[in-house]
């Protein structure tokens, strides 16, 4: 299939980059400077890695000093990359296939721009179903069944605050007695009375 795009005509052009040698004491002022999640990593003009919040966050867990730890220490370095000739929907399954959500844009391995699962999505929004491939949800199958209870009978949670039986701030379930949280609303007679007092006030 093919959408008739080309991962050139959707990239982002204007690249925040860093050399390896940044610390990630620079590298994070960069981030929050421009508002961006992610850094080229440079060695002069070639792509040589990628630095995300995801490795900062990795490396504020096991270093005491962040000034002392290098872009180059701690980058991604084995990337999967695209040339800007290729269609946006060979860009958006190679994301799927190596579970990334953005692609460095090269030619012989100098990084001349980024594409996103967002830049494709807003321009081709018919491709989220593939796209959806490459998103992990949270709590997935608790979210499905409560949609489905929820559709099919009606039943949802009924106010929000403090479950009176354990102190947890949350949704609220009505029972007989009160209200009460998920975890406590475990046995069947709750689940009955959830039922029969299936309202939302």
């Amino acid at each position: 299939m093919k959408i008739g795009v080309k991962v050139g005509d959707l990239m982002t052009r204007e690249l925040i980059s860093v050399d390896k040698t940044a610390s990630l004491v620079e590298c994070s002022r960069e981030m929050a400077s421009k508002n961006v999640g992610l850094l080229i990593v440079r060695d002069k003009k070639k792509l040589i890695g990628m630095l995300t919040e995801k490795e900062i966050i990795w490396a504020l867990t096991k270093k005491n000093d962040l000034s002392r730890v290098r872009a180059g220490d701690v980058m991604l370095r084995k990337l999967t990359t695209i040339k800007p000739s290729r269609d946006i929907y060979d860009a958006l399954l190679r994301m799927k296939n190596h579970n990334v959500r953005w692609l460095p844009i090269t030619i012989r391995k100098n990084v001349i721009g980024l594409i996103t699962i967002n830049d494709i999505l807003r321009v081709e929004p018919a491709l989220f179903e593939i796209a959806m491939g490459n998103m992990r949800v949270k709590e997935h199958d608790d979210k499905i069944r409560r949609r489905n209870t929820t559709l099919s009978s009606g039943e949802s949670w009924a106010s929000e605050g403090e479950c009176p039986e354990c102190g947890a701030f949350g949704l609220l379930y009505r029972t007989n007695k009160s209200h009460i949280c998920e975890s406590c609303f475990s046995d069947e007679d709750n689940i009955e009375a959830l039922r029969i007092n299936s309202v939302i006030f």
